[in-house]
């Protein structure tokens, strides 16, 4: 005889997942400083408005539903498999801890995917925006169209973790937790640094930093710079932290890194602040026309890279995550055919691979052999 469950014991099994659940995706959203506090910190700066208690892009972010192309689903789409993901799996170079000099090289770089990588500068190893898995507050939501070339479990010695933003594709809580012990700079936009405390990093090991302030590490040298673009891990706190792209100096070598943005002024303004570069790493996903200056469409690829001085050109943001209704390869085919044609050097390795920009050949791996 089969047994009967109660009705009031099913209630307190939901319940307690519900808890269970809601604990969990709590955790994933991550603290953020008082408020008071949050006002008087950084009333100072011109791209925060104490009224509404956010940061301001230097452009406005605009949303057009009704130009949106590829379909648009809605949120709904970021529970189901993309349909625009490879049909078979990317090539790639898995790698473990032993695949890394125990002294990291003068100049070499790793992309994992998306926008998580690897630089190595002047015998630093710097991680940047690490996600190892999914990019929602739940398992089930925006998962990967790609496994990471590494776990987290497999990471060398770091050095410093810089964070461009807070949102899930490029603030991972699981990485953000396993590192926190670890002897590790972070270095953060403007209140940021509150949500990697609230998941275990020391305060003194986190600096968080404004447009144009200059952190430095040996004889790095890191600077924010400013990006067109947005924050926010929930409904409810678009904005309340800043994001960046960075400018990281060392001895010989200059780069850049976009982190995510739109087209702007800003480009030009770093160029001729902080440039020439000797490489850009460019984001070169997830534009559409629905939402025009939330990412870089790929002839703006083009023209901030030359906007801001860049020798070379390295992808990335694309072939990880679904998050703009197009093929997965689409936007590394449109801007290598521009970079040739613009007689752009580019870089533009698989996953996993090292490279020394500029001397290591790296094959157009995108298209099937």
């Amino acid at each position: 005889m089969k047994k009967k469950y109660s009705l009031s014991f099913i209630g307190v099994v939901i319940l307690l997942v519900l808890g269970v659940t809601g604990c969990y995706v709590n955790n994933q959203l991550g603290k953020l400083d008082g408020g008071d506090e949050r006002q008087e910190r950084y009333a100072r700066y011109s791209y925060y408005s104490a009224g509404k208690d956010e940061f301001v892009s230097p452009k406005e972010i605009v949303s057009h539903p009704d130009q949106t192309t590829g379909g648009n689903p809605g949120f709904a789409r970021f529970f189901k498999k993309s349909p625009n993901a490879p049909e078979s799996k990317l090539p790639k170079q898995v790698l473990t801890k032993k695949d890394f000099p125990e002294v990291p090289s003068s100049y070499a770089a790793y992309w994992l995917g998306h926008s998580t990588a690897i630089i190595e500068l002047d015998g630093y190893r710097i991680l940047i925006d690490p996600v190892f898995g999914n990019a929602g507050p739940l398992p089930v939501i925006a998962r990967r169209m790609s496994v990471s070339p590494l776990k987290r479990e497999e990471l060398p010695p770091i050095d410093v973790v810089i964070i461009t933003h807070d949102h899930y594709d490029h603030l991972e809580t699981e990485t953000i937790q396993y590192l926190a012990d670890k002897n590790i700079q972070f270095i953060v936009p403007l209140a940021v640094g509150a949500r990697l405390a609230g998941w275990g990093v020391a305060r003194n090991k986190i600096t968080e930093l404004s447009w144009h302030q200059t952190i430095s590490h040996g004889s790095l040298k890191i600077t924010a710079a400013p990006t067109v673009h947005y924050s926010g891990r929930s409904y409810n706190d678009r904005n309340k932290t800043l994001w960046a792209s960075y400018v990281i100096k060392g001895k010989e070598k200059n780069l850049y890194w976009s982190g995510d943005t739109g087209y702007g002024e800003h480009f030009k303004e770093i160029g001729n602040r902080y440039g020439p570069f000797d490489l850009a790493f460019m984001e070169i996903d997830a534009w559409n026309k629905g939402w025009p200056n939330t990412h870089l469409f790929p002839d703006q690829v083009i023209k901030a890279t030359r906007d801001i001085g860049a020798k070379l050109l390295f992808p990335i943001h694309y072939a990880t995550f679904d998050l703009a209704l197009h093929p997965w390869d689409e936007s590394i085919k449109m801007v290598t055919d521009l970079a040739s044609q613009h007689n752009i050097g580019i870089v533009t390795p698989s996953m996993g691979q090292k490279v020394v920009p500029g001397k290591t050949p790296t094959p157009s791996w995108w298209i099937p052999q």
